[in-house]
């Protein structure tokens, strides 16, 4: 099983939470981090398979564009081992 990460950046916690949610809900991922970044920015981060956490980050995207600001969001697949570490 090929693991990823996906991040979606928003301003504001508000949208934060409902990203998390929307990406919960629409795959099979984890909470790897939900914190808050500074200056009003909000980061969640998941993982799980490849597909659902690309699922998952264009769920919390629309999710967080339907109410607050998006600043960015990503998927790694397969990162390094030390990028896991940074989340760890």
């Amino acid at each position: 099983m090929q693991q990823s990460v996906g991040t979606v950046e928003t301003r504001g916690l508000v949208g934060a939470v409902e990203a998390a949610d929307a990406m919960l809900k629409a795959a099979k991922v984890e909470v790897q981090d939900f914190s808050v970044v500074g200056s009003g920015l909000v980061a969640v981060v998941v993982s799980g398979e490849v597909a659902a956490v690309q699922a998952a980050v264009d769920a919390g995207l629309a999710a967080a564009e339907a109410i607050g600001e998006v600043v960015s969001h990503n998927v790694i697949p397969n990162p390094s081992g030390e990028v896991s570490k940074l989340l760890d």
